[in-house]
């Protein structure tokens, strides 16, 4: 009969769990294999399978806790590292790179002579404008011109069938030959009376008579001449001629059709197109402005199709309205234009441009220069050592490209007018290619245009 030799204690070594903790917990591990022996040996009773079961759980957890510190240590010595780098290599990087060079264009700030303008809104209207009608009833016989021919003043249009006019006429012309025979005998008849009034022969109620009826027939003959004057004038209308030099619209009669003098509509729109007009308005604070200068002299302006820079005809302002619109705010004014070339036509909108004067010796730029950021306008100077300074400008007028600078810039600095998007306070530049004379020379044209157009 085999002794029982009691519970025996496992062997560690051998123990798969424990081989884990082992690995992964270090001490850890034989701490809990310890806590195993100790519960087998205090237990008595109880399960040792159990407890050696917390035991590695417990070693397990420990092992993922100590590779995440180990983790953690080694990122912040990742980082600690990157900085130290960052620090001590980066300013050298910076030093041993030499700043870029930017590539702009450039132009010479100069002064020259650069007129004022006003600009407004014009609207071309005929110098004149007829409603050929007829002044007397009739049929049409001839019409005597093409829809849109020029006409002359005098040229006829219409021709009105005249007979019944032209009967009128000769009866009024027969009337009066009539009339002029019966005063000659009524003349010789009172010359025979006036001698028998002398000798006594006559009696005094028939010279009176005679005299009466004398007067009476002269006074016939200037009726009858009046007659025969209107009867003339009616046979004129029957040939309807132009009234102005112009052009034919559109025929609204045909031939043939009886026509009346009370008719609403005409016959044709007669329009003149040389010289011609246009009503533009401008704001009423400028009417002192131009008030003054049509005192000096004649104020050109010129006519600008939509697109603001094809020329259409120069003129000169005729007259200022004598009201505002107080609607508006804007006044009216009249300017004529020779329109030599039939660029204006009644109807059509044309954009305006005043010439108020012209500023002499101001600086200008070109427009392309100019920058607007949050503190105004300004513009990148050029500097000697190929640099550029952000300086702030105050601006006048721009026209044609050109604006006029006030204040903030000197007659000789380069300002740059291309490549502004890549540049701040201080970059270095290469003017490519170099434009020296850009500014002066749209300057000079634009005074060439002003001396133009004073003309």
């Amino acid at each position: 009969m085999a002794l029982s030799r009691g519970p025996q204690k496992p062997d560690l070594l051998s123990d798969p769990d424990l081989d884990l903790m082992m690995v992964n917990g270090g001490v850890l591990a034989h701490e809990g294999s310890q806590s195993f022996v100790d519960a087998r040996e205090e237990g008595g009773n109880r399960d040792g399978s159990a407890v050696a079961a917390r035991g590695s759980a417990s070693g397990r957890k420990a092992g993922w806790v100590s590779r995440g510190l180990v983790l953690i240590i080694i990122a912040a010595a990742a980082v600690g590292g990157y900085k130290y780098w960052s620090q001590s290599g980066a300013p050298t990087a910076h030093v041993s790179a030499a700043a870029p060079v930017i590539p702009v264009e450039a132009a010479i700030a100069a002064n020259a002579d650069v007129p004022v303008y006003y600009g407004g809104l014009g609207t071309v209207q005929a110098f004149n404008t007829v409603n050929v009608k007829t002044r007397v009833d009739g049929q049409i016989q001839t019409i005597a011109f093409t829809e849109g021919q020029k006409v002359k003043r005098g040229d006829l249009l219409v021709q009105i069938d005249p007979r019944p006019y032209k009967a009128t006429y000769d009866q009024a012309v027969a009337k009066k030959a009539q009339d002029e025979a019966q005063l000659g005998n009524a003349k010789l008849d009172l010359d025979r009376y006036t001698q028998l009034a002398k000798s006594n022969f006559g009696t005094r109620q028939q010279l009176d008579t005679q005299t009466a009826l004398v007067a009476q027939l002269t006074a016939a003959i200037r009726a009858d001449t009046g007659a025969i004057d209107a009867a003339k004038i009616q046979l004129d209308y029957t040939s309807i001629v132009s009234p102005i030099d112009g052009v034919a619209g559109i025929r609204q009669v045909d031939i043939g059709n009886i026509v009346h003098a009370s008719d609403a509509t005409g016959i044709v729109v007669v329009t003149q197109l040389q010289p011609i007009s246009i009503v533009f308005t401008l704001p009423e604070e400028e009417r002192q402005q131009v008030a003054d200068a049509m005192a000096a002299g004649p104020v050109t302006v010129t006519a600008l199709a939509r697109d603001g820079t094809t020329e259409l005809d120069r003129g000169n302002v005729l007259l200022i309205d004598n009201q505002i619109d107080q609607g508006a705010g804007t006044m009216r004014l009249k300017a004529t234009f020779p329109n030599a070339k039939n660029t204006l036509w009644p109807g059509q909108f044309v954009n305006m441009r005043l010439l108020l004067k012209t500023q002499q010796n101001v600086l200008t730029i070109p427009s392309a220069a100019v920058n607007r950021g949050p503190a105004g306008f300004y513009a990148y100077v050029v500097k000697p050592d190929s640099t550029v300074d952000m300086r702030g400008i105050k601006v006048g007028q721009d026209i044609n490209d050109i604006t006029v600078i006030e204040e903030g810039l000197a007659a000789g600095e380069r300002v740059v007018t291309g490549g502004q998007y890549r540049l701040q306070p201080g970059a270095h530049v290469a003017v490519d290619p170099p434009k020296s004379v850009t500014a002066a020379t749209a300057a000079a044209a634009m005074a060439s245009t002003a001396e133009k157009v004073t003309q």
